[in-house]
């Protein structure tokens, strides 16, 4: 049974997603501020965390910040912030997915899934993906750039990566790799896949600011570098 701490300080909020997800057959643990949330990420190790962002104590892009510094467990936020700053702010800390409050209890227990389903790529058949310099061995989720490897990716990310590599030279649209991460259409930004692309680029180009592999495509989307 997966384990997900909710953290949240509205207890309408917490009592709504624990009996969603646990009706979901999922495990529920909670917290109602900043501190509280990491002590009990330390505590219990989570599968995945929700996480809101407007936390007292210690605000949940502290608690996103603080727990990436040291795990890769998927992170779903929960914002009722109008700006959309805040919320790319979260991806860019490695969140994996957000939810818009006032939100459905399903779409968050499906987003949920969604977001395990990417962190349980281990469970997958054996692949080795190779283009050019860059090889994923995809049950391990690592990556190496010629000799060296690469420093973890959360999961979204190393789906982003599996997908784009999957096929070097292709073009896709923001628009089709939020459908290649969610497995499912939701509605969603696509500055949410720039937030991540740049995430990719930092742990995986020599230079993020004139990538090599990782290649934009104006107006587009992004491609991944073919080997010509």
């Amino acid at each position: 049974m997966k384990t997900v701490l909710v953290v949240d300080d509205e207890p309408k909020i917490v009592q709504l997603a624990r009996d969603y997800l646990e009706h979901a057959g999922f495990a529920v643990t909670s917290a109602s501020d900043g501190k509280e949330a990491l002590a009990a990420f330390r505590r219990s190790v989570p599968d995945l965390i929700v996480l809101d962002l407007g936390l007292p104590l210690v605000d949940g892009l502290d608690v996103a910040r603080t727990i990436r510094k040291t795990s890769n467990v998927p992170i779903v936020m929960l914002t009722g912030r109008g700006d959309e700053s805040d919320r790319v702010a979260g991806l860019e800390l490695g969140a994996d997915d957000y939810v818009t409050k006032p939100f459905s209890p399903k779409e968050l227990v499906a987003r949920v899934r969604a977001v395990l389903r990417r962190a349980e790529v281990a469970a997958s058949p054996a692949e080795v993906i190779r283009a050019g310099d860059v090889t994923l061995d995809v049950p391990r989720m690592s990556v190496r750039v010629k000799e060296r490897a690469i420093e973890e990716f959360t999961p979204t990310e190393f789906q982003l990566l599996v997908a784009l590599a999957r096929a070097p030279g292709r073009v896709f649209t923001r628009a089709q790799l939020l459908d290649a991460v969610h497995g499912v259409a939701f509605e969603s930004y696509e500055r949410a896949i720039d937030a991540h692309v740049k995430n990719i680029r930092r742990k995986l180009e020599p230079d993020p600011r004139a990538p090599r592999y990782l290649l934009t495509v104006h107006g587009v989307g992004y491609r991944f570098a073919d080997e010509r």
